[in-house]
């Protein structure tokens, strides 16, 4: 009994409407004014098309005063048939037209109303709404980036994600805290409720299908296990994580991390170098701040900058990529650049300030 109960438990048992509320897609923000048009033109069109098929078959409709239906009873039929007044003076008598009405004015008046009242049901439609996109979401949903945990560090990593060039529907937020999950939802990311590491959460964030991961996990423990799950289910995944303390960082590295950053390390070696070379720590930042200034960016070696020295090149390379290896710019396996490289370099993101007092 106990264990249908913890398998039933388990979101990737769920059906998919059952997961509203864990999963979040980010709803397209639009204008009272602009909703009210909608609603009201799609009133509208119910109506012509209520209109246009009691016209059209206006012969099997009675009219009290005997004298046929014209185009203006066709309206007023249509009106009072949609808005529920029925006054009766016009009433369909052939078996055709009264089918038509079962079939065809009984779904319109449905939807005129849903459409005209659209204001007080966008709260009861909220459910199936997210259901259906939840849906088309999780069977569409490749190549994305899943972020788990989005406190300070996995907010920033977010940022440098989507000033790369990423859309916010193709990151996806897994925390457990509701209000950083309303900050992701805010800046239109896709969301899922629940711990990074429980192996059904991260498959309902399509961890399996990702192109990278992101563990920013408040603990190295959880960090940790948040590594080797993912990397269970995602063996060609990017797998970035980061840890408090230094004496962790192989056990990222044997859980499948492919990038690990220390981030207690990182803050004191920055603050150590504030007090004697500050001017040191502003370049630093500039080159980790994607947006603004300079950044450390990544691209594909063009044909004709095979075989000659990065040094020579009009950008400051860094470093190259071959293969999954960085060489640095002074190594000697980076003295020729190679086709298929790709060269870590200094990119300009904004014109040059004029300077900063020091």
């Amino acid at each position: 009994m106990i264990r249908r109960m913890l398998a039933s438990d388990r979101l990737t048992d769920r059906p998919d409407h059952s997961l509203v509320g864990v999963i979040r897609i980010p709803e397209g923000s639009v204008s009272p004014v602009t909703s009210i048009v909608r609603r009201v033109i799609g009133a509208l069109l119910a109506l012509a098309a209520a209109v246009v098929i009691v016209y059209l078959d206006r012969d099997g409709y009675r009219d009290v005063n005997e004298d046929g239906l014209s185009l203006l009873d066709a309206i007023y039929y249509a009106t009072v048939s949609l808005s529920t007044t029925g006054y009766g003076d016009i009433t369909p008598v052939s078996p055709s037209a009264r089918l038509i009405n079962v079939l065809v004015i009984t779904p319109l008046r449905v939807l005129f109303l849903i459409v005209l009242v659209g204001t007080t049901l966008a709260v009861l439609t909220e459910r199936s709404r997210q259901a259906f996109k939840i849906q088309v979401w999780r069977k569409k949903v490749r190549d994305h980036v899943v972020v788990i945990g989005f406190g300070t560090k996995g907010r920033s990593a977010v940022s440098a994600v989507m000033t790369d060039g990423m859309k916010p529907g193709q990151i996806v937020v897994v925390d457990t805290d509701q209000n950083s999950l309303d900050a992701a939802s805010a800046l239109g990311l896709v969301t899922v409720h629940g711990s990074g590491t429980r192996s059904d959460v991260l498959r309902v964030a399509g961890v399996d299908r990702a192109r990278a991961v992101v563990v920013a996990a408040n603990r190295d423990d959880s960090a940790v296990l948040i590594t080797l799950t993912a990397r269970e289910m995602a063996p060609k995944a990017q797998i970035v994580s980061a840890v408090r303390e230094a004496e962790n960082v192989h056990l990222l590295r044997q859980s499948g991390a492919d990038s690990v950053v220390v981030s207690s390390e990182t803050a004191g070696r920055l603050l150590g170098m504030a007090t004697h070379t500050p001017s040191v720590v502003d370049m630093v930042e500039d080159l980790i701040t994607p947006d603004s200034g300079l950044a450390i960016a990544e691209r594909d070696v063009e044909p004709g900058e095979v075989g000659g020295s990065p040094r020579h090149l009009s950008d400051i390379v860094l470093g190259i990529v071959r293969g999954k290896k960085l060489y640095r710019v002074d190594s000697a396996e980076a003295d020729a650049i190679e086709d298929g490289d790709r060269l870590l370099y200094v990119r300009k993101v904004t014109p040059p300030d004029e300077g900063d007092d020091v």
